[in-house]
């Protein structure tokens, strides 16, 4: 009898880590890519592989044909035809979390929502390393699930769990399980709002009498997907919940002083969010409160995520380039009393005129990229919008809009790969065009 058979869809970072943890144990691996490039052949010969290439629906049909199982990589559209083709011949969908379930039996704490997973994952493994736990981060981060289960050392994984693996996961069973916040988002890939929130959902799907779900009262969508469920923990901004604001105070289970509000690095309503949600998952998960605490009080934040990266001339400029749909920038934007806005980018199939909200906030906009004029009919009569064609030509007319007081923010409510390989490189290049009209002397007059 031949080795087990399996096929990989995607061969980016996750799909190659699939590939070598199949390889490992014994599986032919065949990978399918929709758009590949040199890089990806490159993988593909690297790992020793076939790679089909933009594989038409016959093709699809025939690679999944007695194939033990497909993994499926992020970002894999809900219409993609392997759904079909894998219904068809009767082959499981398994997502690297299932993978890694099968294979690796220590916990999970697993997060979703459509915003703050990375910085709440982060930060719930400082606190658990406050704690004097062994926890490491992985799934939608810098080390995959599967990638992450061949180190020893750690005692518990974070898990950054994104709707495009929870949507085909059928085994993944977090010990800890938070679901942040629900928005419109990733329209591109799931069949509808509908189907998305399902994926979400999906992270409360197979727990046990022992699991905990984590879910946000404040949240309406999260809360409905939350009734019934058992051994529920929340947590809220504005009302009672395990885990709470009251005033100045953040409150543990009990009522008990966690945090004062003032000790914070940055106390942004949705830094406050962010840290009473990783201190019920992590506490919830085996950190103590008081770690929790102290780990909240040196925690900086991370790039791109409305962060400070220049002044001048009585105006702050904001890098929030991780702000890929509308739901964030009005997160960013909420936070101040006047914006110049910078916004848009390549549209993921939302609804950018929800963007308009954000008016009482906003001074002007100058809008960017492919969706430029989508951005400018949300704020038309509006606010004064003007249209760049460059990130130089961006921060310099955002900075002549601006008042003394007032602060600039990128917050493009889209994804960047218009002009962009990456939300990352786009943050960047606004710091380099800050920077450069601060050495300027390019300041607001």
């Amino acid at each position: 009898m031949g080795e087990p058979r399996a096929v990989v869809v995607g061969l980016r970072v996750v799909g190659a880590a699939v590939t070598r943890a199949l390889q490992r144990r014994g599986y032919e691996v065949v990978a399918a890519d929709d758009r590949p490039t040199d890089a990806t052949r490159r993988t593909a010969a690297d790992l020793g592989i076939e790679l089909a290439e933009a594989p038409d629906a016959a093709r699809l049909a025939a690679l999944v044909a007695g194939a033990e199982l497909v993994a499926l990589s992020p970002g894999i559209p809900e219409a993609h035809p392997v759904h079909h083709a894998a219904a068809v011949a009767g082959v499981p969908l398994r997502s690297e979390y299932d993978l890694a379930a099968e294979w690796d039996d220590r916990p999970c704490l697993a997060v979703t929502g459509t915003d703050g997973k990375t910085t709440v994952t982060s930060l719930v493994e400082q606190m658990l390393l406050e704690s004097g736990r062994r926890p490491m981060v992985a799934g939608n981060a810098d080390v995959p699930l599967v990638e992450a289960i061949d180190d020893p050392a750690p005692e518990m994984f974070v898990v950054e769990a994104s709707s495009f693996g929870l949507g085909v996961s059928t085994e993944f069973r977090p010990r800890v399980a938070t679901w942040l916040n629900f928005a419109p988002d990733h329209q591109d890939v799931h069949d509808s709002l509908a189907s998305y929130e399902a994926a979400k959902a999906r992270i409360w799907r197979n727990l046990g009498p022992g699991d905990r779900p984590v879910a946000n009262a404040d949240d309406p969508v999260v809360r409905r997907n939350a009734s019934g469920l058992a051994n529920l923990v929340t947590f809220s901004l504005h009302g009672d919940a395990d885990w709470w604001r009251l005033g100045s105070e953040l409150l543990a289970p009990g009522g008990s002083p966690f945090l004062a509000i003032a000790d914070l690095p940055r106390a942004f309503p949705h830094d406050i969010a962010n840290v009473l949600a990783a201190a019920a998952t992590a506490v919830t998960g085996g950190a103590t409160v008081e770690g929790a605490a102290r780990a909240a009080r040196s925690f900086r934040g991370l790039p791109h995520r409305v962060t400070l990266v220049g002044e001048a001339g009585g105006v702050r400029f904001y890098d929030d380039s991780k702000a890929t749909a509308p739901h964030a920038t009005l997160a960013a934007v909420g936070a101040f009393d006047s914006v110049v806005l910078v916004a848009g980018g390549r549209n993921k199939g939302l609804d950018l005129s929800v963007l308009a909200e954000a008016t009482p906030h906003v001074r002007a906009v100058v809008a960017i990229g492919e969706a430029a004029p989508d951005v400018t009919a949300a704020f038309a009569g509006k606010r004064p919008v003007v249209t760049a064609a460059s990130m130089d030509e961006a921060v310099r007319a955002a900075s002549e809009l601006a008042a003394p007081g007032d602060v600039v923010v990128l917050s493009p409510g889209c994804a960047s790969f218009d002009w962009y390989g990456s939300y990352g490189e786009r943050g960047d290049d606004f710091i380099r065009a800050v920077d450069q009209l601060v050495r300027q002397g390019g300041a607001p007059t």
